[in-house]
């Protein structure tokens, strides 16, 4: 998830990108087709990880949740919309307090010139369940974050702070944009197993303080997420300490449940900073949370939320039960004792190895045995690696892995027992845009996007003609390179380099005077109108409107994401497919993406690879104010295993 990054002056932030990425001066490999290997079955390696206990939220806990929070909105006379989550995002309670503010607002531009979800009024109480799915899905039985700790890791400058102007982009930059309610991977409320995850978020991830992540018996268990302001919006300034009122209405709510002191986002840096967890303390708390009110005695009603909750307190699914949808792995399903896969809820797993269906688009398709070691060597990998935001220190990093093919089709899709929940989404979602921008299509189908009425969306074909002019000529958009999600991410912010302040925005995100949260660039601009479509009471299943394929799969069927975690999968110099990472901090993303494909190669004889070294995205060079900067390939961590000094790993592949 966060990565190993140094925070850095503009000078050598610029001369950072005028280096070439890692792994751009290996051989390319062989242009050969070769037949798809059928390699035998490697020895079951030895369980690494520690999985977590099967705890859950009971409805009694869940009414003590709510009793608590509604005690501290009392006291502060600001009546809150309060909404309790499980791990994979079931809501278990939606209650809103007698007077509560029926709606609340995204945060409008500074200048008026509200752009994508910017100035929208949404239901208080979408708002609460997205705040609670953050602090959820965000922890992990190694780190707990909350909605501040989102909003410190998804601005364009880390930590965001008028005195960092001029430092790069949070770790997480459009995160928020993930969990999308048009999401197809995501479940929804009353359709199939009921229980199972994960469970999509009404306004994806929040950066508004007020969500914290429940435990129970030091097992991470759900989240709490309160509407009370009107404001749904996020904290510009690190610097200071808030006093914000729907924060200590969420951190009364915590008592019983709160999260290990050990392991909340304080306790764990990114290049020296700190995060953040809360600004709210206990001793600013005006109620008694040790002795919390009856809830039968609350000023307020249980409320239905179409599509997520109906009107009644359930308990949650212990996250590892087959109920939950999240589950260790059989041995026929994937070769190792730590691997979860996603279950339907009645055993069956939702995405199976196997073999791509592309076969119109490419010669040869990636065979289920290809997919099978990409994802083998990825998460071996991935079970070496160091994590960056995991207590206690050198633990293992834990993430979620999935394999795609051109067409955006899920190949298969494993993750660790207690990576961040936030990570299945993400996976796919950078899986799937490293896919797309590397095929030749990219152009072609951003500018014939749509309008759900039919029109032509000059939101999204305006990237088009941007991308194509500040490219000029090297065909970026047109599968002439092999592009990793950290060149995606390169032009993804509102300065060009990364943190340069007075450069011009990349051409794939806002100018800064037009950014905020909700609004950053393509990637808000290709899902805004389903986001509409969910606000109307819709429930769509694919989040952009580009055109399908002929199998009827849109190749973004989640969304893009922009932080770096996936490279695309070559045959030669034939596109047939990516991986995409997303866990314990974004470097180590970027390492088990690489080292993963690099090694499945080696494993198969060459029969896949990662892009020939000649055509990956860190040979593509513009010039900037007369200064020639290059996009990179991907970023690996220094001494990034536990169990050995190796260093450089990334080099010559």
């Amino acid at each position: 998830m966060t990565p190993s990054r140094a925070r850095i002056t503009a000078g050598v932030a610029a001369l950072a990108l005028l280096l070439a990425g890692c792994g751009g001066s290996g051989a390319p490999p062989s242009q050969a087709v070769n037949p798809a290997p059928s390699p035998s079955p490697t020895p079951t390696p030895a369980s690494v990880f520690t999985k977590p206990a099967q705890e859950a939220l009971s409805v009694a806990d869940v009414q003590s949740v709510i009793a608590r929070a509604a005690a501290e909105a009392s006291a502060r006379n600001l009546p809150a919309v309060i909404a309790v989550v499980d791990r994979v995002g079931n809501v278990l309670a939606v209650y809103r307090m007698a007077g509560a503010r029926a709606t609340a607002t995204t945060r409008s531009n500074a200048n008026g010139a509200n752009i994508d979800a910017q100035g929208v009024t949404v239901p208080a109480e979408l708002a609460a369940i997205a705040k609670a799915i953050t602090g959820a899905y965000l922890s992990s039985g190694g780190n707990a974050f909350s909605t501040r700790t989102a909003s410190m890791i998804v601005q364009p400058n880390f930590p965001p702070s008028t005195r960092t102007v001029g430092l790069e982009s949070g770790p997480l930059y459009g995160v928020q944009f993930s969990q999308l309610p048009c999401s197809d991977l995501s479940a929804r409320f009353g359709v199939g197993s009921p229980f199972i995850g994960p469970k999509r978020s009404p306004l994806g991830l929040a950066a508004d303080p007020g969500g914290f992540p429940l435990y129970k018996n030091g097992v991470m268990v759900g989240g709490v997420g309160i509407m009370a302001d009107g404001d749904y919006g996020f904290d510009a300034e690190v610097v200071d300490v808030d006093d914000d009122a729907e924060e200590h209405i969420a951190l009364a709510a915590t008592a019983g449940h709160a999260a290990p002191e050990t392991i909340r986002a304080e306790r764990i840096s990114v290049d020296g900073t700190l995060l953040r967890y809360s600004d709210a303390v206990a001793a600013g708390l005006k109620s008694n949370p040790a002795s919390p009110p009856a809830f039968a005695g609350l000023a307020g009603s249980l409320v239905a939320v179409a599509g997520f909750n109906a009107a009644s307190i359930i308990a949650g699914t212990p996250y590892g039960s087959e109920a939950s949808g999240v589950r260790n792995a059989a041995a026929a399903e994937f070769n190792h004792p730590d691997a979860f896969i996603l279950s339907d809820g009645a055993g069956a797993n939702r995405y199976p190895i196997r073999a791509g269906t592309d076969a119109g688009d490419v010669a040869q398709p990636l065979s289920a045995a290809e997919v099978r070691a990409v994802l083998e060597e990825a998460f071996t990998i991935m079970s070496r690696a160091r994590a960056q935001i995991r207590q206690p220190l050198d633990s293992r990093a834990q993430v979620s892995l999935s394999v795609v093919d051109t067409r955006g089709q899920v190949l298969g899709l494993v993750r660790s027992p207690d990576a961040p929940v936030f990570g299945i989404d993400v996976s796919l979602q950078k899986a799937r845009t490293a896919a797309f921008f590397s095929n030749a299509r990219a152009a072609s189908d951003l500018g014939v996007v749509t309008t759900a009425a039919g029109a032509a969306d000059a939101n999204v074909r305006d990237f088009v003609s941007r991308t194509n002019s500040f490219f000029s000529g090297t065909g970026f958009l047109t599968g002439a390179f092999g592009v990793s999600n950290r060149a995606i991410g390169n032009i993804s912010r509102p300065y060009f380099p990364d943190g340069e302040a007075g450069r011009p925005p990349g051409p794939l995100s806002r100018d800064i005077n037009g950014w905020s949260p909700f609004s950053t660039g393509l990637q808000s601009a290709l899902i805004v109108q389903n986001l509409v479509q969910v606000l109307g009471g819709g429930d769509p299943r694919q989040c952009t409107f580009l055109p399908n394929t002929g199998s009827g799969q849109n190749r973004l069927a989640n969304g893009i994401q922009i932080f770096p975690g996936a490279v695309p999968i070559y045959r030669g110099n034939n596109l047939v497919g990516a991986i995409g990472i997303s866990g314990d901090g974004i470097d180590q993303d970027d390492m088990i993406a690489f080292l993963g494909a690099s090694n499945a190669s080696t494993r198969l004889g060459g029969s896949i690879s990662l892009p020939p070294a000649s055509i990956r995205s860190d040979q593509v060079q513009v010039t900037v104010a007369g200064t020639p900067v290059r996009l990179r390939f991907v970023g690996c961590p220094f001494a990034p295993f536990v169990d050995t000094a190796e260093n450089n790993v990334c080099q010559a592949r």
